[in-house]
């Protein structure tokens, strides 16, 4: 046997080691019905106007359409600077969400206190690029400002097998953002089975993940409570291993407070509400705040249209 062979050999086993410290044998049957009994027995204690208060201090207020520009970008931003006016009894949003190309009109025009700068980058939505690409893309969003990256698993590369080349392109990033988070997005409807987004959740928190995050919003199948279950559940497990807490982020497609609130029962439920406090959690939208905050304040209102699209 080479030396070369071998060498792949182990770097194939130190994965499938890591993967054999948790259970990976899910059964999606099981992990529906455990959802359905959390969501059924618990979500009415967190149907209160306080956790509505907490959801939408978590959401990164999302604008990721081929029509963007530097002027719908602004008027973005400017909506929640007015917001932030408006409410200083509120909590801020968590973040603005954007290209990275528009890092640099959000960071200079945003002015509400608490809310960070975000951008997808790294070939998104598909991550179907050079390594070097991402990496420099990555570079130039955090130049321009931005406090976080969402990144995508390259999902295909993880379906073959290469578990090693998706850890390596996480870990370049993650080398790249220094202490700021990066959030790898697990793209969970294009994942097969619980046992699959249990396995990308595990690799990507391995890899040096700050926060695994459900989708991209492109694909038909976008954040589900059961994949939201499974991620937590992951949490919960890698954190007891090795000390180290990594957010989540719930994105693409919750549209309803109810929907919301499902989402929170089921963190709430698996990690503690203290990690739905403390910034762990997140959501990636934008018609959900303005929902969010026409049921705080009980009127119907939009402060955050007028610019962008759904997510």
């Amino acid at each position: 046997m080479s030396e070369q062979h071998q060498g792949e050999l182990h770097q194939t086993d130190k994965y499938e080691q890591t993967f054999a410290l948790y259970d990976m044998n899910l059964d999606d049957a099981q992990v529906s019905a455990a959802v359905r009994k959390i969501v059924a027995e618990n979500r009415e204690k967190y149907n209160t106007p306080e956790v509505l208060k907490t959801l939408l201090s978590t959401v990164e207020l999302t604008t990721l359409t081929v029509t963007d520009s530097q002027e719908s970008v602004l008027q973005f931003t400017e909506n929640v600077n007015r917001w932030s006016d408006a409410h200083p009894d509120l909590p801020p949003l968590a973040t603005i969400c954007v290209y990275p190309n528009f890092a640099s009109t959000v960071s200079q025009s945003l002015e509400a206190d608490g809310v960070k700068v975000a951008c997808v980058s790294g070939g998104f939505p598909a991550s179907q690029t050079f390594l070097e690409v991402k990496t420099v893309e990555t570079s130039l969003a955090l130049a321009d400002g931005a406090d976080e990256i969402d990144m995508v698993l390259s999902v295909g590369t993880f379906q073959s097998g290469d578990y090693e080349t998706c850890a390596d392109e996480i870990a370049e990033l993650k080398d790249v953002c220094g202490d700021r988070a990066l959030k790898v997005i697990l793209e969970t409807g294009e994942l097969k089975t619980a046992s699959e987004i249990k396995k990308a959740s595990i690799l990507s928190m391995y890899a040096g993940a700050d926060f695994i995050k459900t989708s991209t919003g492109k694909v038909a199948v976008a954040a589900t409570p059961e994949a939201a279950y499974v991620m937590c559940n992951a949490i919960k497990e890698y954190h007891e291993k090795t000390g180290r807490l990594v957010g989540f982020k719930a994105a693409g497609g919750i549209k309803t407070v109810d929907e919301a609130v499902d989402f929170y029962t089921i963190v709430a439920e698996v990690l503690g509400e203290e990690f739905c406090k403390d910034g762990h959690f997140r959501i990636g939208t934008s018609r959900l705040a303005n929902l969010l905050a026409s049921a705080i304040l009980g009127e119907d209102i939009t402060p955050f249209s007028g610019s962008g699209t759904k997510y």
